[in-house]
C-alpha cells in the first residue's frame, strides 16, 4: 500500500500572485538549509526587513548565504538566537515556519493564522495559507511555477529547463514593451484601441529581431506597427531595447 502525505481531502485552489513587500516586515522561524532557502527567495523580492529566529547560532552559519550576510550587515535582517514566541508575528506580512521540528512549525502557523497572516509551512504546505512558487528571473521578466505542493522536485526540473529555453528570449521584448506602454496610453485611445496594437507588437516577430540584435530590421517592423506619431520615438526606444 502507498502512504499518502497529508493533503486535504478536497484539493486546495491556490491563488498566484505577486507581492510588494519593499515597506514590509517578514518572519522565517528556523534558519537551516530550508530556511536560508525562504530568506534568499525573500532578499530577491526586495523585502524591506526579515527577522530571523533559530535556537542555533553556529550550526546556522554555516548555511548563510553572501545575500544574507549582506542583508545582516545592511539591517534588512535581523537574527535572534533563541526559541520562537507567538508575539513575534505581530506586524508581520507574510511568516514562514521552517524549523525540522514539526510541533514549532505547527506553533508558527497557528500563531500567524489566529491574527489573519499567511504562513508557509515547509514541512506541511497544507497547513500553510501559501507555497513558495519555483522562480524564474530572465530581465524584467519574473516566471512563478507551482505543482500545488504535490512535488517541488519537479517543480525545480522545469524552472531548469524553461529558464534554458527562454534565455533573453523577451528580455528586449519586455524593456520596449516598458517604455512604450506609456507613449501609447498618451495618445488618448480607448482600450480595446491600445490592446489590438499591444497585441500585434508582441505577436510579430519583433522580439527575435531585438533578441538577435537586428536594429534595422526591428526599426522596420516598429515602423509598420505603431502609428505615425510614436515615429520620432523609435530610436529612443530600440536604444532602451537593443
Amino acid at each position: 500500500m502507498i502512504a499518502k502525505h497529508a493533503s486535504p481531502a478536497v484539493k486546495k485552489a491556490w491563488y498566484p500572485l505577486f507581492l510588494d513587500l519593499s515597506a514590509s516586515r517578514c518572519l522565517v522561524v528556523g534558519a537551516g538549509r530550508v530556511g536560508c532557502r525562504k530568506i534568499d527567495a525573500l532578499l530577491r523580492g526586495g523585502v524591506g526587513e526579515i527577522l530571523v529566529l533559530d535556537t542555533a547560532w553556529p550550526a546556522m552559519q554555516e548555511t548563510w548565504t553572501a545575500g544574507l550576510q549582506q542583508a545582516m550587515t545592511a539591517g534588512r535582517a535581523v537574527f535572534c538566537q533563541r526559541q520562537f514566541r507567538a508575539q513575534d508575528v505581530n506586524g508581520c506580512a507574510l511568516v514562514f515556519a521552517a524549523t525540522g521540528d514539526r510541533k514549532v512549525n505547527a506553533a508558527v502557523t497557528a500563531a500567524a493564522r489566529e491574527r489573519g497572516i499567511p504562513c508557509n509551512s515547509a514541512d506541511a504546505p497544507y497547513a500553510g495559507d501559501f507555497m513558495t512558487p519555483a522562480r524564474v528571473d530572465a530581465g524584467d521578466i519574473c516566471l512563478a511555477l507551482c505543482t500545488g505542493g504535490e512535488s517541488p522536485a519537479l517543480s525545480a526540473r522545469i524552472r531548469r529547463e524553461v529558464a534554458a529555453w527562454l534565455g533573453e528570449r523577451y528580455d528586449g521584448l519586455c524593456r520596449l514593451m516598458g517604455c512604450l506602454r506609456p507613449l501609447v496610453l498618451a495618445l488618448g485611445h480607448d482600450s480595446e484601441h491600445n490592446g489590438e496594437l499591444f497585441r500585434r507588437i508582441v505577436q510579430s516577430p519583433l522580439a527575435e529581431c531585438l533578441a538577435q540584435r537586428d536594429r534595422e530590421a526591428s526599426e522596420r517592423l516598429l515602423r509598420e506597427l505603431l502609428p505615425q506619431e510614436l515615429h520620432p520615438n523609435i530610436a529612443e526606444l530600440l536604444d532602451e531595447s537593443v
